[in-house]
């Protein structure tokens, strides 16, 4: 694992790479988001409904195939909610 993807796991998407409150935080859900520019991140979905959980997310990423701007997309994993996969880049 590089210095880039040491970085990464464990934090939350969204927050600060600076912020020592970057990790999870008890009373919180979170998915992992496995695979793609993204891979190890948390994504906070606490209070989503099951409606918007299913669907899944597009993420704003400056390192996947677009650059900035890019979006990494990520699906839940069937039967393991608490896993979201990669399912590929958009612009």
């Amino acid at each position: 694992m590089d210095r880039d993807e040491e970085l990464l796991r464990g934090r939350v998407y969204g927050a600060d790479h600076d912020d020592p409150g970057q990790g999870p935080q008890p009373g919180r859900t979170y998915a992992e988001l496995v695979g793609g520019p993204l891979d190890g991140l948390l994504l906070d979905i606490t209070g989503w409904t099951p409606g918007e959980s299913d669907t899944g997310v597009s993420l704003r990423t400056e390192l996947g195939q677009f650059g900035a701007g890019g979006r990494a997309l990520y699906d839940p994993r069937p039967g393991d909610p608490a896993r979201w996969d990669w399912s590929g880049d958009s612009p």
